[in-house]
């Protein structure tokens, strides 16, 4: 039976979004389901399923698509926004447009404000300054949490019960929700591990081996957890699901958009190319702008994000960049 608590809104009926949503309202729970494209919404209505990102998934009854923000948010009880990082902001004004009073907003969005480079919970803030505020993040593939295979994030929130709220409503048989205070490390292990994964998915493109790999992702870590700490994170999340579960996954699955930009990037596609190839968001390209900027700010040392982003924006070659990587000077391992 449906729980008759008020209903829950996903706003973002991409692949993560309706994943999400299809967990919720597994877990009897009244779920509404948004999306801006009218189309689309009615093509989930017509078809019981999202068959352009999640194929073979069936909706469950208790949950509705919807277009219209305003009857997507009435009544609900809580509020999950798993948009875009760009278009985070815009949404979220129109969340606080339709309810200035919210009490809590949890967002699954991975990245930073690509107007300001501010971490998202700062943009949120501006927005609805008395709202309680969660992240969820760590290790998940939209597909296999829309299966039901086994699967483990962090949910984030500087309010310990909206924490515990919202952990207990992803709960499941297959699907653990730990609970952590460090609403800064969370989102920037999200965000920076789809640079890290661009980075790998070169590496492994140009054919230079699982070595090649593994240095990446433990050096990216140290990159991530460099950047984290300067933000005001705290050490223990990187060395966690949001930190280096999230970028083991991403860095080494075929079904990281990120890896697959970086794959496309070493077989000489461009960045247009790839993304038409891959269909969908690769929010890792506007967040390797965005970390080298933070990273410049805060004078931290972070080798692979600027060679990242010499590839992506400078036009350098995927070739060299490894190359300028391996050539750098001697140092030790823990600085």
């Amino acid at each position: 039976m449906t729980d008759q608590r008020p209903p829950l809104a996903v706003l973002g009926a991409g692949s993560w979004g309706t994943a999400l949503a299809v967990l919720l309202s597994r877990n009897h729970l009244p779920v509404r389901l948004w999306g801006h494209h009218r189309e689309a919404i009615e093509a989930l209505r017509r078809d019981h399923e999202n068959r352009h990102y999640l194929p073979g998934i069936p909706l469950p009854d208790n949950l509705e698509p919807h277009y219209d923000l305003g009857r997507a948010l009435q009544g609900v009880g809580e509020v999950l926004v798993v948009v875009p990082s760009h278009a985070f902001g815009s949404v979220v004004a129109e969340v606080a447009a339709i309810l200035p009073e919210l009490a809590s907003l949890s967002w699954a969005t991975k990245g930073f404000d690509p107007d300001s480079g501010r971490l998202l919970h700062q943009v949120a803030a501006e927005h609805l300054p008395a709202a309680s505020l969660a992240v969820l993040s760590g290790p998940t593939f939209a597909m296999e949490v829309a299966r039901g295979l086994p699967t483990a994030i962090t949910v984030a929130s500087n309010d310990t019960r909206h924490a515990t709220r919202l952990a207990g409503l992803l709960h499941s048989e297959t699907f653990r929700a730990y609970t952590s205070g460090d609403l800064v490390g969370v989102q920037v292990g999200g965000a920076a591990k789809n640079v890290m994964a661009i980075a790998a998915g070169i590496s492994d493109g140009l054919g230079f081996g699982a070595n090649a790999r593994a240095a990446l992702i433990t050096r990216g870590l140290a990159e991530i957890t460099r950047l984290g700490l300067a933000l005001g994170g705290r050490p223990d999340t990187f060395m966690g699901l949001a930190g280096l579960g999230d970028l083991t996954l991403t860095c080494t699955d075929n079904q990281s958009r990120n890896r697959r930009m970086g794959l496309a990037l070493a077989a000489g596609k461009t960045i247009e190319q790839a993304r038409e190839e891959i269909g969908q968001e690769v929010e890792g390209v506007n967040t390797t702008r965005e970390v080298r900027q933070l990273s410049q700010q805060l004078d931290v040392d972070m080798p692979i994000t600027e060679q990242t982003y010499r590839v992506l924006y400078q036009g350098l070659d995927p070739s060299q960049a490894v190359k300028n990587l391996l050539h750098r000077v001697q140092k030790p391992e823990a600085s």
